[in-house]
């Protein structure tokens, strides 16, 4: 009997051991399989779980029955879609800016036999629709629903299949996002909540960086990653009017940016090709910030010298023109910064726009009917009240020209072409994008020049004047970072004459005499704002003469402010509330946007 015992007792306590081995085994084996998950398994998961709250909250909104419970349901649903953004914006652009559009009509034009009319949707009209003082359950309620459809579409397609240099492009493209359109208010229309929403990216950027830890071979670079990331967020924690968004720039997104590069070392990649940003650029106001043939109809690395100067000398050759009496120089002149200083320019019916920066467009003319530089300069050389030529005589001009001949022949290694002569004239266009600005100097640390009126105006064309809500910085104009493939279109009720009492808008009908879309009238594209100082007048009709006179009718809320009736106006008509030292404020910065030409 005691035998027994012994022999039951032994075997209790092997089969014990036996369990606690095997359960050590299978923590061993979980342990194991969670080591051996991958970066982009990984990122995956994180990505995938964020987009699920996101989704649930906006269902929660969907059905809300009062105001309170669906703020609530906003707020996290809305945190849940900028924890996402870094990684939703570039895996999938054109649904990411679906869900974040402002809340104004959509009309998509892609000829006149193709038009598309939309009702706007997104966290953007959400917002809008919730804190309007008019506020309608069942508007909210479709709102909401159709947001919750084009994220569960975007869920059921969220696989993500990323290259590590993929990862890096990401958290450059929304360094810039979060500097260029998110600490300006660009989608917080309402509550202007940019600042803590971007630090919910910041989070996401640092959870990414985390998750590729194995990849960094240099531990001091990571460290400094994680040091700046948390300085970052640390600053970002204030108040939207008083945040200082210049040093932000200058002492954070720059620094970001070379980090980038220096991981790119460090990880050893090569990125394949370019996209809007080059490769290397480490700064957002700089004359290496841009790959310009990604603007452009043609692919090059660099644009050559000899091409620019050929371009040059047909700029302003007169006898493209049929009477020889008119050349590109004439309507835009160096010395008034390729503007010609008239408030309708010769032989028009619109104010002359300057050319500097317009290499960093996606459409051309005030009304966008141009998708590219050389076919801009076809309208012109057809126009009759312009060169009133051909581009058959472009090309006989410039071919019985023996110098011109010669340079062709060393430029474009062959003869006289119209195609060629279009594009030496666009090359040297493309060349006008100095960035040498007093701004550009100093928040690139080149010189410690800038007044403090300027950086408070800065700062307020950044921020409350919601000036760059429009006119984006770097380049001050309607071309969307970061993509940069649409230059917008706005309605902002530009009247007749400079009169605050009894005006009307004025009568040219902008982008609508493109394809006559309704709702297209008095549409025209957002100009930029570099040189401004010495491009006057200002707007399409050249009906302001002073910096001064413009500010004031954005102050007062556009048309809408002037107390015309206007349906589809894109600025916001309340009005920006600007005090004199403001006021005088934004004038100095935008003057620091003048070039040395």
């Amino acid at each position: 009997m005691q035998n027994i015992k012994l022999f039951i007792t032994k075997a209790h306590v092997f089969s014990v051991c036996l369990f606690i081995v095997f359960i050590f085994s299978c923590k061993k084996e979980n342990t194991t399989n969670t080591n051996h998950i991958t970066p982009l398994e990984a990122l995956n998961q994180y990505y995938t779980t964020n987009l699920r709250q996101c989704i649930a909250y906006v269902d929660t909104l969907a059905q809300s029955q009062n105001k309170e419970s669906a703020k609530k349901n906003y707020l996290q649903a809305r945190k849940y879609f900028k924890i996402c953004e870094p990684i939703l914006a570039f895996a999938d652009a054109e649904n990411y800016k679906a869900l974040n559009q402002p809340n104004i009509l959509k009309v998509e034009e892609e000829d006149a036999t193709d038009i598309k009319i939309m009702n706007p949707f997104g966290f953007q009209v959400l917002e809008e629709t919730l804190y309007d003082d008019n506020f309608d359950v069942q508007t909210l309620q479709t709102i909401a629903s159709k947001t919750k459809s084009r994220l569960e579409l975007v869920s059921n397609n969220s696989q993500l299949r990323f290259k590590d240099y993929h990862i890096l492009w990401l958290i450059r493209d929304e360094i810039a996002r979060i500097a260029l359109t998110g600490i300006t208010g660009f989608d917080s229309p309402v509550l202007e909540q940019s600042l803590k929403e971007s630090e919910l990216a910041y989070q996401t950027i640092a959870e990414i960086l985390k998750i590729y830890e194995s990849h960094f071979t240099s531990e001091e670079l990571m460290t400094s990653w994680q040091s700046e990331l948390q300085a970052t967020q640390q600053n970002l924690d204030g108040s939207f009017s008083s945040f200082d968004r210049y040093n932000f720039i200058k002492f954070h997104t720059h620094k970001q940016l070379e980090l980038i590069v220096k991981t790119k070392k460090d990880w050893n990649l090569e990125f394949p090709y370019e996209l809007a940003f080059n490769n290397d650029m480490t700064s957002l106001f700089s004359k290496n910030t841009f790959n310009l043939s990604y603007f452009s109809s043609e692919q090059f690395d660099s644009l050559p010298k000899a091409k620019i100067e050929l371009g040059q000398k047909l700029f302003n050759e007169k006898a493209l023109s049929k009477n020889n009496t008119i050349s590109c120089a004439t309507c835009h002149q160096k010395d008034k910064y390729f503007t010609d200083g008239l408030t309708i320019s010769k032989g028009v019916t619109r104010n002359s726009p300057t050319l500097l920066y317009s290499a960093l467009q996606k459409s051309f003319f005030y009304d966008n009917r141009a998708g590219s530089l050389e076919g801009q300069i076809v309208a012109v050389v057809n126009n009759k009240n312009e060169f009133h030529s051909d581009l058959q005589h472009l090309e006989q001009t410039v071919s019985h020209n023996k110098k011109y001949v010669e340079a062709f022949k060393e430029v474009y290694n062959d003869s006289v072409s119209q195609d060629y002569v279009r594009n030496a004239i666009a090359t040297y266009i493309r060349s006008l994008t100095p960035f040498n600005s007093k701004f550009d100097n100093n928040i690139n640390d080149k010189e410690n020049t800038l007044t403090a009126s300027e950086q408070r105006g800065f700062n307020l064309f950044t921020g409350k004047a919601k000036c760059a809500t429009c006119h984006f910085p770097p380049t001050f104009n309607g071309t969307v970072p970061v993509l940069y493939k649409e230059s917008e279109l706005e309605l902002i009720g530009v009247p007749q004459t400079n009169d605050t009492i009894n005006t009307e808008i004025d009568d040219d009908l902008g982008r609508f005499t493109v394809f006559n879309t309704e709702e297209k009238k008095h549409f025209f594209k957002t100009s930029t704002v570099r040189n401004v100082a010495k491009t006057a007048p200002y707007m399409h009709n050249g009906v302001y003469t002073t910096l001064n006179d413009v500010v004031d009718f954005y102050n007062r809320g556009g048309g809408i402010g002037l107390g015309m009736n206007i349906e589809h106006q894109t600025l916001p008509p309340d009005p920006l509330n600007l005090n004199q030292q403001e006021i005088t404020d934004l004038i100095a910065f935008m003057e620091s946007l003048t070039d040395e030409l």
